[in-house]
């Protein structure tokens, strides 16, 4: 087998005003990135390995942006350093689980290299606006409460010098919002970005945040009155949240910037979204499940329940423990809680075996020749999965409900397909073996057990009389559902609001 040919670049240019060797490797993934030395002439066999080289991985670049337009070879190159805890320090504790945003000025960077890591003229940051707060349409969300709390920190010590760069400053192009409340980024989208949206202003949002933040925007979005004018604003995913399910799917996080980059040279796209329709009875759970609220309320489906979602909706274990493990003690582990939760569930401290949800679950394909007809008048026919008594429900348009766990692997970023992962009760040792497939790439769908398939829609009759079984998960949102309720599951056309990244 041959060599793989190199794609490494070179230049002769400055770092910082001294003489420096550029070199770009582009294709080695091991030593993927811009190296460079000063005084000296590198050859291009030895620089990935010589110690007085310094080096940027390409994992850790956010972006290659102009100095100044009078000195067209000068860039400002922003990159991210690990922050190591000091010496006797607790390197778990989160202080120090944050990277550094670094900046280095340097003189003709290798070709190559300023066309991999130049911003998109179409990333949200070029939504700029000034002169009044009234006239702003770019605006950072801070989801305080989000995750191991951390957005607030990286919002002061990363996200403002990374604005401050492209020219933008807090106040006059641009406003933060801290949140206080869970409504926090409901009324902020309800009172200032929708109303701006429906006279056609273009608008961006920094969203440091989980995926409930995701969903709170396309639920005010979705609920309220669009005009004809209306024109979809655009998120920047910093993903702060617990799960952080859409940004691995959308490949996000592949890197250590923490969504910086993507929010730079990321390009926007419609996020596919699905409506989940409830019967009369349905309530949002909130305040860690204390507490019940109304939910929207669709006319066009008969005035019922609804909430809008990007991500998941599910019903059985997946819904159980995210609701069970939505606790100030169980938060403290981050996205672990999950895998904490689940063990208590599939195996009751009294010896019992996992519940077996009960209800009647349906399916929609497209595929049949006779059955109701959908707005587009193709034909519908609804199949019952055949059982009483299921362990997993769960409708997903994503590929990860968190690093490394592949709930769904045909799915790719932004396709827009409903896939449907579902299983009856089983033994808790054999949920465990089969959902810890999950983390080998989604192997979990190759298993006789798991039914696996792409679906229009999902509908599901609750036969349950303890209201505990009655959960539904709606992108980490929980709704209980009424005795004898249903939830259906389907597909949104229209488009309300783009996502941006660099994964399509």
């Amino acid at each position: 087998m041959g060599v793989a040919r190199s794609t490494s670049t070179r230049s002769e240019g400055k770092v910082d005003g001294r003489p420096a060797t550029f070199y770009y490797h582009r294709d080695d993934e091991e030593h993927k990135g811009l190296r460079y030395a000063f005084g000296i002439e590198l050859s291009s066999d030895n620089f990935t390995t010589r110690e007085d080289a310094e080096y940027i991985p390409a994992q850790n670049t956010i972006a290659v942006l102009p100095a100044q337009t009078a000195l067209p070879d000068d860039y400002v190159v922003l990159f991210v350093e690990e922050h190591r805890a000091p010496s006797g320090a607790d390197e778990e504790d989160s202080t120090y689980a944050l990277p550094v945003v670094r900046t280095m000025v340097a003189t003709s960077l290798p070709t190559r290299f300023v066309e991999d890591f130049a911003p998109s003229a179409l990333s949200c940051w070029s939504t700029r606006s000034g002169g009044s707060s009234e006239d702003i349409s770019l605006h950072v969300i801070v989801s305080s409460g989000s995750g191991a709390r951390l957005a607030e920190r990286f919002y002061v010590s990363a996200v403002k010098q990374v604005l401050s760069r492209i020219g933008l400053q807090q106040d006059t192009q641009y406003m933060v919002h801290y949140t206080q409340s869970e409504s926090s980024i409901t009324d902020l989208v309800y009172s200032t970005i929708l109303p701006r949206a429906n006279e056609g202003v273009s608008q961006a949002i920094i969203l440091l945040s989980g995926d409930g933040g995701v969903v709170d925007v396309v639920n005010t979005l979705m609920s309220g009155t669009r005009s004809k004018q209306y024109l979809k604003p655009n998120i920047a995913i910093l993903p702060f949240g617990t799960g952080n399910a859409l940004a691995h799917s959308l490949k996000i996080t592949t890197d250590k910037t923490m969504g910086l980059s993507s929010m730079l040279r990321g390009h926007r796209h419609n996020l596919p979204i699905f409506q989940a329709t409830f019967s009369q009875g349905a309530r949002l759970l909130v305040n860690k499940g204390r507490d019940e609220q109304d939910l929207h309320r669709d006319q066009a489906q008969g005035d019922a329940p609804t909430v809008f979602g990007a991500v998941v909706c599910s019903w059985g274990l997946h819904a159980g423990l995210v609701a069970d493990s939505d606790t100030a003690e169980y938060r403290k582990f981050g996205a672990e809680r999950f895998q904490m939760a689940a063990k208590e569930a599939l195996f009751p401290t009294d010896g019992s075996t996992p519940h077996a949800y009960k209800g009647i679950v349906s399916i929609l394909r497209r595929n049949s020749s006779r059955g109701e007809q959908s707005q587009d008048g193709a034909a519908e026919v609804w199949h019952d999965l055949g059982r009483s008594e299921h362990a997993y429900i769960l409708a997903t348009l994503v590929s990860d409900l968190e690093k490394g766990f592949t709930i769904s692997p045909a799915s790719k970023p932004l396709d827009g397909r409903l896939r449907l992962v579902q299983f009856a009760p089983q033994e808790g040792d054999e949920v465990m073996r089969i959902m810890g497939l999950a983390y080998q790439g989604g192997k979990h769908v190759e298993e006789d057990a798991v039914g696996y398939e792409e679906i229009e829609g999902l509908r599901i009759g609750f036969e349950e009389e303890d209201a505990r079984w009655r959960r539904v998960c709606v992108d980490g949102k929980i709704v209980r559902v009424e005795r004898d309720g249903w939830v259906v599951v389907r597909k949104v056309v229209e488009e309300v609001v783009d996502v941006v990244c660099m994964a399509v």
